[in-house]
């Protein structure tokens, strides 16, 4: 059963980030629509950041909350959960190498943090891709097995 409170934040907090992206998107466009020189782009990619940022807050605030509220014990796996990312992120940074990139054609190179941060995107989409494969094959495999045995 769902809980009715989550379900209310839930809708707020949904329409708030879709009205700011709105107004953003709105202003971004009416300030740099017709430079031609990239800067909508650039702020728009910003913008997208700004935008998982919050809903991942949200998300996480919301759901630390409600489950403080109506069950302690699963604040525990969230902590796991959480852990568990965030080293997942350090293994791909410190498995991204930051090397230069190869036939740049661009006006001024990216710099070395830059990089570092998308060999790390890189990496991190790299490994979650192979994760997401192997949990449908042995899911799948469990699954065979347990209707096997019924």
């Amino acid at each position: 059963m769902e809980n009715p409170l989550y379900a209310k934040i839930f809708k707020w907090v949904s329409w708030a980030i879709i009205l700011v992206s709105v107004v953003l998107a709105a202003w971004a466009f009416t300030q740099f629509g017709g430079s031609g020189e990239g800067a909508a782009v650039e702020t728009l990619l910003y913008l997208a950041y700004a935008m998982i940022i919050l809903a991942l807050v949200a998300v996480l605030c919301i759901g630390l909350y409600i489950s403080a509220k109506t069950d302690p014990k699963s604040l525990v796996r969230i902590g796991i959960g959480l852990g568990a990312a965030v080293i997942l992120a350090l293994v791909a940074y410190f498995m991204a190498s930051g090397a230069p990139a190869i036939g740049f054609t661009g006006a001024t190179p990216p710099s070395a943090s830059e990089l570092k941060l998308t060999d790390t995107i890189l990496n991190l989409t790299y490994i979650l891709a192979v994760a997401a494969v192997v949990a449908i094959i042995v899911g799948e495999v469990f699954s065979s097995i347990r209707n096997k045995k019924a």
